[in-house]
């Protein structure tokens, strides 16, 4: 089985080259808007994730997820399937990507535009949080999976470990600012927090915000507390 790797992001290297010149150079790197750990601001597009139960009646019995392309944080996946989404008034969007593992519920994450396009009023919810919301119907190889709730905008995010945490001075559930370079600049704000020790430093916003601010990998973020 060949797997995608995950692609070194630009502010990877960036980081990592500016440790090595402040070593080069006998110096500390200084304590200004740089964590001690490079920050990505990744654009999380439309996909699902899904209880076993739901992948095996999509795909049959007893299937398992195939990793396709390993993402930035530590065993998380773009798995190999896809479904098709069929929303209000038989509206569908094709070829929607799992994330692996499996989860213990199923939500689906859209983009307000995406929403529209399927006929969807969907709420603005944090990861999980999934009480009252919309449902759908799935479609795979084997079958289809009706889902009851579930169809979100996720909350924009920040993944943190706890280094990171004491460096800006927040606490799970605290709100951040996240001010986005270039000639499209902007400031995101209610960036909700996250922190786990199995996290790396990344930001995911959706791609209505993505395109909003034409976010490239060389563009310029910094997160405000």
């Amino acid at each position: 089985m060949s797997v995608e790797p995950a692609k070194t992001h630009h502010a990877v290297i960036e980081h990592l080259v500016r440790q090595m010149l402040y070593q080069r150079l006998g110096k500390a790197i200084p304590d200004i808007a740089f964590s001690p750990n490079p920050l990505l601001v990744n654009i999380s597009a439309r996909h699902c994730h899904l209880t076993q139960e739901a992948v095996e009646a999509l795909f049959g019995k007893g299937h398992q997820l195939t990793p396709f392309r390993w993402l930035y944080q530590e065993g998380q996946y773009a798995a190999k399937e896809t479904v098709t989404l069929i929303g209000p008034r038989s509206r569908v969007i094709s070829n929607l990507r799992i994330l692996g593992p499996c989860r213990p519920l199923n939500q689906i994450e859209l983009a307000y535009t995406d929403a529209r396009a399927l006929g969807f009023d969907i709420p603005l919810r944090s990861s999980g949080n999934i009480e009252g919301t919309p449902g759908c119907m799935l479609m795979g190889p084997a079958g289809y999976f009706e889902m009851p709730q579930g169809v979100i905008r996720a909350l924009r995010h920040v993944h943190m470990h706890p280094e990171d945490a004491e460096h800006y001075k927040v606490a799970p559930g605290d709100n951040m600012k996240l001010k986005i370079g270039g000639p499209c600049s902007l400031t995101l704000e209610d960036m909700l927090v996250r922190v786990d020790d199995s996290f790396k430093l990344e930001v995911h916003i959706d791609t209505d915000e993505g395109n909003a601010c034409n976010l490239q990998a060389h563009t310029q973020c910094a997160l405000e507390k």
